[in-house]
């Protein structure tokens, strides 16, 4: 038996398909612990990204000799 054949074989039992398949969201009945874990996520980088911002100004400003 040439691998090619035991191949197909194996593909034909497995299945084409995919393991992982897309299920359509249910928009009816959201996940709102998904949905509060991502904007609660979202938030909590904003925040860092805001304080870091500010504190790199004042850096930059403290060393340029503007403050």
């Amino acid at each position: 038996m040439t691998l090619s054949n035991l191949l197909s074989r194996t593909v034909s039992k497995v299945g084409s398909r995919s393991m992982f398949t897309a299920s359509k969201p249910d928009t009816v009945r959201p996940n709102w612990l998904r949905v509060g874990l991502s904007f609660g996520t979202a938030a909590l980088l904003w925040g860092l990204l805001f304080k870091q911002h500010s504190t790199d100004v004042n850096e930059y400003k403290v060393r340029n000799g503007l403050e």
